[in-house]
């Protein structure tokens, strides 16, 4: 038969989408990060943060950020990167949105507001001094020598918004040093968890308020740091492998519950 079973996600609203999952990925690994420093008994307000990227994660972790009182220093582009020394704001933001999204055009052709910057090159190349680090554009974008620059810049803490931004040698350089990492895996499945909540919305024949699909997406990061937290300290091991350990579970457990094992 001329038939496809599946299902398709990040629709338009028009024929079933879900509000939030543009936001899910960058506001998920905010909320991921948020739990990663309340396990320190610490919090997100006035921390200072470098963010890479241009596209839909890094503009909605600035905009998380600057919604917990954080003060996001960094966007970037394939280009170069844009520098606010006190922080970005929502004016700032608007504008690179803007660049980004409905003029197409790189940093280097936007205006730069007074007390924005633009520099050439990778914002890891020469990072400011900050407190955390979010790699929110490509994979491999951080490697060992970005890592010690990382360090060096006084930054405690990365979690990662892109998909596998830090290569191997900068992950075991965060661990050896201190850094509190939270691997891609764990810090930005909003995205697909949203999805998720997308087909829930579908079989029930709903579309659930901006406000109930966030608060589900915050519930799901704090489970998902819970989960692999727990593992990791269960296994004596760094958090990252805590993730691999709690998300391998998962999958044993469906394997068995369908008696593939």
């Amino acid at each position: 038969r001329n038939e496809f079973s599946g299902i398709l996600t990040g629709k338009g609203m028009t024929f079933g989408g879900s509000l939030i999952r543009p936001e899910a990925t960058g506001y998920g690994l905010v909320f991921f990060v948020r739990e990663m420093l309340a396990a320190k008994g610490k919090s997100l307000k006035g921390l200072r943060v470098l963010v890479s990227g241009a596209g839909n994660v890094a503009q909605y972790t600035v905009e998380k950020l600057l919604a917990f009182g954080a003060i996001p220093l960094t966007m970037s582009d394939s280009g170069g990167w844009i520098q606010a020394k006190d922080g970005l704001t929502t004016e700032a933001l608007a504008k690179a949105m803007q660049a980004k999204n409905e003029d197409r055009i790189p940093f280097t052709e936007m205006v730069m507001e007074q007390g924005l910057e633009f520099q050439q090159g990778s914002v890891w190349a020469n990072p400011p001094a900050a407190d955390i680090a979010l790699p929110c554009a490509v994979q491999n974008e951080i490697d060992l020598v970005a890592a010690e620059k990382l360090k060096a810049a006084g930054v405690i803490l990365v979690a990662e918004g892109a998909n596998m931004p830090s290569t191997n040698e900068a992950i075991d350089f965060y661990i050896k040093n201190g850094i509190d990492y939270g691997p891609g895996k764990a810090a930005n499945a909003g995205g697909v968890g949203v999805s998720a909540l997308e087909m829930a919305q579908n079989a029930m024949r709903t579309t659930w308020t901006r406000e109930e699909v966030e608060a589900r997406l915050d519930e799901m990061m704090v489970h998902i740091f819970k989960c692999s937290s727990e593992a990791a300290q269960e296994f004596g091991v760094p958090l990252y492998q805590g993730a691999n350990i709690a998300g391998g579970r998962r999958v044993l457990e469906a394997m068995l519950a369908e008696g593939v094992m």
